[in-house]
């Protein structure tokens, strides 16, 4: 029969196997913490080539290059990292067509978002507010469209490629009140976002 010691120092030693075999188990450290955010991101679904004959305008699909698609966005948070863009949602704007939640153009003065494909969640946030946060202000926009992160490169989404899955696109209005006021030469603003 094993001595108290001896059973005491083979627990131990088991203890210590578990913990090796599975690190994942215990560890906080920031390398798992970056492991744990790699398989949450979202990985592109394909990839959509560009049309085979160039269409004049600055953000314009490029002839024979390819875009990658995605059907997943990054998971929603308390604050949701993301790139925000800026949409005209008017008649004639970048936009496209009419905004996909309730077929309507916006004007600029509205606060509204556009949200790429996984977020938009086949519209189920559609007419929803979302608070964005930057520069230490944050302010409610009503999501009324899709940046459509699937489909690109052709007239209904105004020749320019498919969205990133990580893309809020917003009116001149929300950057405005984000007192973000060059948004048409800045383009792209670092921002946090969620649910409101």
């Amino acid at each position: 029969m094993p001595s108290t010691s001896s059973s005491l120092l083979l627990m131990l030693a088991l203890a210590g196997l578990l913990l090796v075999t599975f690190p994942s188990l215990c560890d906080s450290s920031p390398a798992a913490a970056a492991h744990h955010h790699h398989l949450n991101r979202c990985h592109p679904s394909g990839r959509l080539q560009g049309p085979r004959a160039g269409h004049t305008c600055g953000e314009c699909c490029r002839p024979g290059h390819f875009y990658p698609t995605y059907r997943c966005s990054p998971p929603v948070t308390t604050h949701t990292k993301a790139i925000m863009t800026l949409n005209d949602f008017g008649e004639g704007g970048d936009g496209g067509g009419p905004s996909e939640c309730d077929g309507e153009y916006h004007s600029n003065t509205e606060r509204v978002v556009a949200l790429s494909t996984g977020w938009y969640h086949k519209g189920k946030r559609c007419h929803k507010h979302v608070r964005i946060h930057a520069r230490g202000r944050s302010v409610l926009a009503k999501v009324v469209d899709e940046c459509d992160s699937m489909h690109g490169c052709d007239h209904e989404h105004a020749h320019q490629p498919p969205c990133r899955p990580n893309i809020v696109d917003a009116s001149k209005a929300v950057w405005d009140a984000l007192g973000i006021h060059d948004a048409e030469n800045v383009g792209e603003y670092h921002i946090t976002w969620s649910d409101a």
